[in-house]
C-alpha cells in the first residue's frame, strides 16, 4: 500500500467519523447537551481564546506537565539504573516496589492535598507518581537486558568501576529501552494532568470540570482536543529526538 493511499484512507476514515458524530445530535439520536456536534467546537474554541481562558489553562497545565514529567522520569531513571545495576539494591527494594506499585495515582490525591494543599505542587506530585513507575521499570528492564558479555569485555579492558560500566556500556546499550519508557510516560503524564487538576488546581482539567458542571460539553470537547493536540506535538518532537539520539543504529 502506497503512502498516498494510506494517507487518503486515513483522511477518509476521519471524515466518516466526523460526519457520523455530526449526524447523531443533528438527527436527535443524542441530546446535543450531552454530545455537541463537531461543527460547534470551533466557535467554542474562539470564545475561550477571546476570554483569555484557553491560554491561561493551557499554560498552567503545561507547567504542571513538564515539571511532573521531568521529576518523575528523573527519579525513575535514577532508581531504575540502580536497581538494574545492583542486584542487592533490587532485592532491598523488592517488597517496597510490590507494595507501592499497585496503588493508582488517584489514590494519592488526598495525600497530595494534605501535604501540598490545592497548589500546583500537588498536581506536579500526582503527575510525577504516574510517570515514575513506567520509567522505573523500563529503565530497570533495559539495564537488565544488556548482554552480560559486553559487561565482561568492559571489565577486561579496565572499565571496572560502576561509573565506568554505566557510562561506557550499560547506559548506551540500555538507551533504546529507556526511550521507549519515556515515550510511554509522555502520554501517561497527560492522562495524569486531568486527574491532578480535578480537585481545583488551575489548568485544563479544572476548566473541563467547571464546564461539565454547567453542561457546556462543547467547552469540554475543546480541551479534550487541546490535550490531544499537545500530546501529538510532544510525541512528534520526542520521536525526532529519539531518532537523533539513536542515529548510530542506522
Amino acid at each position: 500500500m502506497t503512502a498516498f493511499r494510506s494517507t487518503a484512507l486515513a483522511a477518509l476514515g476521519l471524515a466518516a467519523f466526523l460526519v457520523f458524530w455530526e449526524a447523531m445530535p443533528r438527527l436527535g439520536l443524542i441530546n446535543p447537551a450531552f454530545l455537541p456536534p463537531p461543527s460547534t467546537i470551533p466557535a467554542a474554541f474562539l470564545r475561550e481564546i477571546e476570554l483569555g481562558v484557553w491560554g491561561e489553562a493551557v499554560w498552567s497545565s503545561l507547567s504542571h506537565y513538564v515539571v511532573g514529567l521531568v521529576a518523575g522520569a528523573g527519579a525513575g531513571i535514577g532508581l531504575g539504573l540502580l536497581s538494574g545495576m545492583f542486584s542487592g539494591f533490587e532485592a532491598f527494594t523488592a517488597w517496597i516496589v510490590r507494595l507501592l506499585r499497585p496503588i493508582p495515582g488517584l489514590a494519592w490525591v488526598p495525600f497530595a492535598i494534605i501535604w501540598f494543599g490545592v497548589q500546583p505542587s500537588a498536581a506536579v506530585f500526582i503527575i510525577a507518581i504516574g510517570v515514575f513507575w513506567i520509567v522505573f521499570f523500563a529503565t530497570q528492564g533495559a539495564v537488565r537486558g544488556v548482554d552480560r558479555d559486553l559487561v565482561e569485555v568492559a571489565r577486561a579492558f579496565g572499565f571496572r568501576s560502576p561509573w565506568a560500566r554505566l557510562t561506557k556500556i550499560l547506559l548506551p546499550a540500555a538507551t533504546p529501552g529507556i526511550l521507549v519508557g519515556l515515550r510511554t510516560a509522555l502520554g501517561q503524564a497527560w492522562m495524569a494532568v486531568v486527574a491532578a487538576e480535578i480537585f481545583g488546581v488551575p489548568g485544563v482539567g479544572a476548566r473541563m470540570m467547571q464546564a461539565s458542571s454547567l453542561l457546556s460539553t462543547d467547552i469540554v470537547v475543546v480541551y479534550m482536543l487541546t490535550m490531544a493536540g499537545l500530546y501529538g506535538l510532544f510525541d512528534t518532537g520526542f520521536v525526532a529526538l529519539q531518532g537523533w539520539l539513536l542515529r548510530w543504529r542506522a
